[in-house]
């Protein structure tokens, strides 16, 4: 299944669910907030091994984003391969590895 399959069914759901009324962009920028709360709460004090084996339950965030994407008409296909350009760009192998701080920063 594509990225565009799932995004397609998650915009069946919600037309079959009349839950498109409740996709504007305030609601769809808040609801991953939501999402990662839950979760923040559930990983708050887990040991790393302990975190892994519930790394499923983001997937729910990630159908947040898939609905968000849908309604503002984006490809997430083309907006992933461009943002793997965009870092590959910013974020050169001998200025970027090991490190997580901004690409505005390297040149510190």
């Amino acid at each position: 299944m594509t990225i565009r399959d799932l995004q397609d069914a998650l915009t069946h759901v919600a037309r079959e669910c009349d839950w498109e009324q409740f996709h504007t962009p305030k609601n769809l920028v808040v609801a991953p907030a939501g999402e990662a709360g839950e979760l923040t709460e559930i990983f708050a004090w887990l040991t790393p091994e302990l975190s892994w084996a519930i790394v499923a339950t983001s997937d729910q965030v990630q159908a947040v984003g898939q609905v968000m994407a849908d309604t503002a008409g984006a490809d997430l296909d083309e907006a992933v391969v461009e943002k793997i350009e965009l870092n590959r760009m910013r974020r050169t192998v001998d200025l970027a590895y090991g490190r997580l701080d901004k690409c505005t920063s390297f040149g510190e």
